[in-house]
This record gives structure tokens, C-alpha cells and sequence, in this order.
């Protein structure tokens, strides 16, 4: 199952340990959700040797600029989320138009289409990890682990209706995944 999301307050109290240069503060942010910023890279990418840059790029940024992170605009899970995926479909663009160049056959209109379903499915996998955790897990049931609606109500200990709720929500948000719109500059807030 998704691991549980750190409260508000835990997301401001590691950026201000991060703000005064705390290294136990980094590996600590680095256990939680490297896993999450490796998987997302992975995503986009379909490269191990280059989500594993994209995590320590990230990370490093983190460290570098631990105010970039502005707690009132979301999670610290969410921001992170989203420099995966911009910094993934940066260099994905990068990667192609290099090997568009090198290969006489290949189209432009190739290439936008190769970042665009890129880019859709790591806005899916963004949207997935910055919806609320009720409607995260509720997915998670529902078709990872091929739960029905009563199967993932029971699990969550929730009615049928909220469990439909939730996935109905939860379904809403991931239709707009087609809907692209740049996340977060690498400097910015999410």
C-alpha cells in the first residue's frame, strides 16, 4: 500500500532543518521519498542510470535551495514530485532531440508525440502522488491490487458510497492527466 503522507508541519519543520544545513535532515527527506522521485524518473525516462541522476539532481537541489520549497503552495512530497517530473521530461526532450538530429529518418512531429505521451504518463504518476491519501489508497485498491468497490470500502473501513467517492474523485483528477500544463519551474513551488 502508499505510505502515508507527512503532516504540514512536518514538511515545514524538515525545510527549516534543511535551511539551517542539517545533513541528517537530507537523508531523512532522501529515505522518505527517493523511491518516489527514482520511480517517477523511471517512469518518464525508462532508464535506471538516468532516473538515478535525476534522484541526486533533485536532491541536491533540495540541498542547494531548501527555500525553493514554500510549504503554503503544497506537501513537500508533491514538490518533489514534481521537480522529478520536470527535470525526467527535460532531459527526455533533450535525449530525443539529440538522437532526432542524429537520425536523418526521424520527424519532428515524432519526437512531440514520443515527449508528449512522456510527459502524459509522468503527469499521471504526478497527479497520482499529489491527490489526497484517501483517494491515493482507494486507487491503490481499486486497480493495483484488483479490489472492487466493496472489496477496497471493507479494506478502508469506509461505506460502499465513500469507497465509489473516492474512486470516482480519484478518477476525475487522473482524466486530466491529458490536460498538460508545465509543473513547476525547478526553482519554484508546487
Amino acid at each position: 500500500m502508499v505510505k502515508k503522507e507527512a503532516s504540514p508541519r512536518w514538511d515545514r519543520r524538515m525545510q527549516q532543518r534543511l535551511a539551517r544545513g542539517e545533513a541528517a535532515a537530507l537523508g531523512e527527506l532522501y529515505d522518505r521519498y527517493a523511491s518516489l522521485v527514482h520511480g517517477l524518473a523511471h517512469r518518464v525516462l525508462d532508464d535506471e542510470r538516468a532516473a538515478d541522476g535525476i534522484t541526486r539532481d533533485v536532491f541536491a537541489h533540495v540541498w542547494e535551495h531548501p527555500d525553493a520549497y514554500d510549504p503554503r503552495e503544497g506537501s513537500l512530497r508533491t514538490w518533489l514530485a514534481a521537480l522529478a517530473q520536470r527535470s525526467a521530461v527535460e532531459r527526455l526532450r533533450a535525449q530525443e532531440t539529440a538522437t532526432l538530429a542524429r537520425a536523418p529518418g526521424g520527424s519532428a512531429e515524432e519526437l512531440e508525440h514520443r515527449l508528449r505521451s512522456a510527459s502524459v504518463a509522468a503527469r499521471a504518476d504526478y497527479i497520482v502522488t499529489a491527490m489526497p491519501t484517501p483517494l491515493r489508497d482507494a486507487l491503490d485498491l481499486a486497480y493495483f491490487q484488483r479490489r472492487d468497490y466493496r472489496q477496497t470500502a471493507a479494506d478502508l473501513g469506509v461505506t460502499e458510497d465513500e469507497a465509489r467517492r473516492r474512486l470516482r474523485l480519484g478518477l476525475q483528477l487522473l482524466s486530466t492527466a491529458h490536460d498538460i500544463a508545465d509543473p513547476p519551474e525547478f526553482g519554484g513551488a508546487a
